[in-house]
């Protein structure tokens, strides 16, 4: 039942609707010829109704996260799995996304099933980069970047202090702030501290990861050279 298993977890069913999968000659190799649940085949060769087996676990991938969508499996409204194939949120074990954005911000999204990499890549030690380009309701006043990179800025209900952050200017209402750690909500809470306000916020890269082509809404999987670039190697 190797193959029942391997199916069901890919999110294809319960095992009792895979098991109907196999009865129906719906599950065959890549020559077309039918395969059985004891089977032993390459996961590469498998074809339901024709098409290629969803990626194995182990999967990681981008997302060019649209705002409106929320990171979550059970919040009302639009949910980022809505931009996936849908039986990647019955995927187990479970594709979660690395850390969040929040409804309003849009940008690059990871998501992995990869427990290891996902706690390798939040951890503070990897010292990931991200990028964040946010569009302001006042102008800016000038003091922002020093405060930013003190390493001495309070958050509201915060024990510690920020990291040091660094703030590039891009016009009298837009910043470019480069991260190292991933506070709720951080970057809009840094402009509220310095009496400002958040309009709109993007995050064009983490790493040495950027969207670069990849459109609002679609998502790309990621290879180990992609993993490679992601921590700068």
């Amino acid at each position: 039942m190797r193959l029942v298993r391997l199916i069901a977890n890919l999110g294809y069913g319960s095992r009792k609707d895979v098991t109907a999968l196999f009865r129906q000659g719906r599950i065959t190799d890549e020559a077309g010829e039918v395969l059985y649940a004891d089977d032993k085949v390459e996961h590469a060769a498998i074809r339901i109704d024709g098409e290629p087996l969803d990626p194995p676990a182990g999967l990681t991938l981008m997302l060019h996260k649209p705002t409106g969508y929320t990171c979550s499996t059970k919040d009302r409204g639009q949910l980022i799995y809505e931009l996936l194939p849908p039986r990647f949120r019955e995927r187990s074990p479970l594709l979660s996304t690395v850390g969040r954005l929040d409804r309003d911000t849009s940008g690059l999204l990871l998501m992995t099933d990869d427990g290891a990499l996902l706690h390798r890549i939040v951890s503070p030690k990897a010292g990931l980069h991200k990028i964040y380009e946010a569009t302001l309701a006042q102008d800016l006043r000038g003091d922002e970047a020093v405060i930013f990179a003190s390493g001495e800025l309070m958050l509201e209900s915060e024990q510690t202090p920020l990291a040091p952050a660094q703030m590039e200017t891009l016009g009298p209402r837009h910043a470019r702030l480069t991260l190292t750690e991933g506070r709720y909500h951080q970057v809009r809470r840094m402009f509220a501290a310095v009496g400002n306000h958040v309009n709109s916020l993007h995050r064009p890269s983490i790493g040495g990861l950027s969207l670069q082509d990849l459109p609002s809404g679609q998502w790309r999987q990621l290879g180990p050279e992609h993993l490679e670039t992601l921590f700068g190697r």
